[in-house]
């Protein structure tokens, strides 16, 4: 009795820490809102380390990103990472940069 009574519990245990650890898929509205909130805050637009700010706030709401957002959101946080480097490559910052702006497109779209 002892042992199942450790193996179920064991197995909860894991099973609510997988849950928990499981990202929650955000709708568009809520990405939309995440993401105002981040581009919203002054010293998320203050130069490279600006740039910085920005990316690490974003990053994490990639993974949970509604499906329409998530490239834009993968976007913006390219481009502020490339933009943040001491000496951005500068082919790769023109790609991006066309990435960013079709990023702000979508996002003016979806999020007005």
């Amino acid at each position: 009795m002892k042992k199942l009574t450790t193996a179920l519990l064991a197995a909860g245990l894991i099973l609510s820490a997988s849950a928990c650890s499981a990202p929650a898929k955000l709708t568009t509205e809520q990405t939309c809102d995440r993401i105002k909130i981040v581009v919203s805050n002054p010293s998320a637009s203050a130069g490279k380390t600006g740039m910085n700010i920005l990316a690490n706030r974003l990053r994490p709401l990639i993974s949970g990103a509604s499906d329409e957002l998530k490239p834009s959101v993968e976007a913006i946080v390219a481009w502020a990472d490339e933009s943040a480097k001491e000496s951005p490559d500068e082919e790769k910052l023109g790609t991006l940069t066309a990435d960013y702006q079709k990023a702000g497109s979508t996002f003016g779209q979806l999020c007005s």
